[in-house]
């Protein structure tokens, strides 16, 4: 990333001056917000610390995220910042100049830039206001279940006591889940160390039929020494298996597999269509995009995190809902949990950055699906990109065109 930069901003002030500041939030917006796209297909990276994340619960102003995805909201907030920034130039060029004669940018340009940002704004947050009205649609009442401790953390510890002591808390929770009326019940990544579609002592189909609610378990399965299977299945309130959705982004960097990636299957229910993805899908675009596409409302995400993400995942299940209109369960190991509506409002949400058991229950509304950003995907992360790409390439014919 620091390679990128450098190639796309060394000289930037070099640049500006030459080009006395014309393109100065143009460049700016283009080469953050096509850094970011970048990102999202390097593995240790993906969307972690995209800027767009600080505005999570702010639902009245981040609605457009449905039309222009994540890189929009990351656009909006650069624009508002360098137009800012412009003005700062001016004022501490014009005060305290750091050369005799220096360029700095003229107020008649700081002034139209500000007017943009400031419109813009204004528009966004009118259309995100619109966007935000409430539609009549079917609800479904789903639940997260979160143990005290993670399971699969607790197994590769060799605390077997404790893992058959947290199994057996799911099971009540998953009950209890239940007597509330929960139709969904998610359970967190790796919730068994073993396939339930193979061996089943908890007896999860059972549970099923006895609860009358769809049971999403997580579960990890040894295939050698270095390679597992990361998986979720889905179990129907008749007790039987549904399919299969192995992980789409396993954590290579940590040494996870996932050999049975790249199916994506969804599940008809009297409610509407179901789909599941793992844990790291959160953090790229694409996964809850290719369920969306097939019809998935409602996405559940068992996940696996660990302390120092407890306030910071949870808000990647916000924009992956608004981004494809579509409801989002997310049932951790430990950490934080959360049920988030199609318009990226947290209905139920629990966070223990020291761990600790939940079971959060809501009435989550069904999604529809019907966003521009399922449809096009990152398409507006592709044209900021094509456009960082011409401010690298033809920096020295705007230089020319400005001097000539």
């Amino acid at each position: 990333m620091a390679g990128i930069s450098l190639l796309t901003d060394s000289g930037a002030r070099r640049f500006h001056t030459r080009t006395r500041f014309d393109w100065f939030v143009p460049q700016g917006i283009v080469a953050w917000v096509g850094i970011e796209l970048i990102r999202i297909f390097i593995p240790i990276a993906g969307t972690w610390g995209f800027v767009a994340y600080t505005l999570h619960s702010q639902p009245w102003l981040i609605q457009p995220a449905s039309i222009f995805g994540i890189f929009g909201v990351s656009a909006l907030i650069i624009l508002v910042n360098y137009a800012l920034g412009l003005g700062a130039l001016q004022l501490w060029d014009r005060r305290w100049p750091l050369e005799e004669a220096p360029v700095t940018p003229q107020r008649p340009l700081v002034r139209r830039w500000l007017i943009v940002a400031g419109v813009t704004l204004a528009v966004w947050t009118g259309l995100s206001l619109a966007l935000l009205l409430p539609t009549d649609g079917p609800t479904v009442r789903v639940a997260a279940v979160q143990p005290a401790a993670s399971p699969i953390i607790s197994a590769n510890q060799d605390k077997a006591a404790l893992v058959a002591q947290l199994h057996a808390r799911m099971v009540e929770q998953t009950r209890e889940a239940a007597a509330q009326g929960a139709q969904v019940i998610v359970w967190p990544e790796g919730g068994l160390q073993y396939d339930p579609q193979v061996q089943d002592p908890l007896g999860l189909a059972a549970l099923a039929r006895e609860t009358g609610a769809y049971l999403v378990i997580g579960y990890v399965v040894d295939v050698t020494e270095h390679v597992f299977r990361n998986e979720a299945t889905v179990i129907s309130p008749e007790g039987a298996f549904l399919g299969v959705f192995g992980k789409d982004h396993p954590v290579v960097f940590g040494g996870e597999t996932s050999p049975t990636r790249g199916t994506y299957p969804v599940y008809e229910t009297p409610w509407g269509v179901m789909g599941t993805i793992i844990c790291y899908d959160l953090d790229f675009t694409d996964t809850a995009r290719k369920l969306t596409r097939q019809g998935a409302q409602l996405i559940a995400v068992p996940s696996n995190d660990w302390s120092g993400i407890t306030y910071k995942h949870y808000t990647h299940v916000v924009f992956r809902a608004l981004e494809n209109r579509a409801a989002m369960v997310k049932a951790d190991g430990g950490y934080d949990s959360a049920v988030v509506d199609p318009r990226g409002r947290v209905l139920a949400l629990a966070t223990h950055p020291e761990g600790g058991e939940a079971t959060l229950v809501a009435n989550v509304p069904l999604g529809s699906g019907n966003s521009l950003a399922a449809s096009l995907g990152d398409w507006f992360g592709w044209l900021c990109l094509a456009g960082m790409a011409f401010f690298t390439v033809g920096e020295g014919w705007l230089v020319k065109r400005a001097e000539g």
